[in-house]
């Protein structure tokens, strides 16, 4: 099976990449003792792997979906790692309206993975 066409590995490595960001973006606010250059210098080098994994996955993912449906689904695999990443690294907690949110996105995306006319 050729990669380049693959359904899944586009949204495996959107996963890992997401991964990458959510630390990118967010990781640093357990170090607020740092100086903000270092931690912008640490999170431009742990965004270079995001961009390693999210480069391809798009070009590839591409070659099976729309531009539109790559986008409704990496919004919804960065919620996802999101909340894992804010309860389990950040010790935040997910409330009702978190929930709620999330089931909205996720309905949304369903219309856009619906064949249109």
């Amino acid at each position: 099976m050729n990669l380049t066409q693959s359904r899944a590995l586009p949204f495996i490595l959107l996963t890992f990449s997401n991964a990458f960001m959510t630390f990118a973006w967010y990781g640093h606010l357990k170090f607020k003792d740092r100086p903000l250059w270092l931690v912008i210098l640490a999170s431009w080098g742990i965004a270079f792997f995001e961009y390693v994994l999210q480069v391809p996955a798009n070009r590839w993912g591409s070659n099976v979906y729309s531009p539109a449906q790559l986008k409704v689904a990496q919004e919804i695999i960065t919620l996802s790692i999101f909340a894992v990443f804010s309860v389990y690294y950040l010790g935040a907690s997910i409330r009702w309206n978190h929930l709620a949110a999330f089931a909205c996105i996720v309905a949304a995306a369903c219309f856009i993975f619906l064949p249109g006319n």
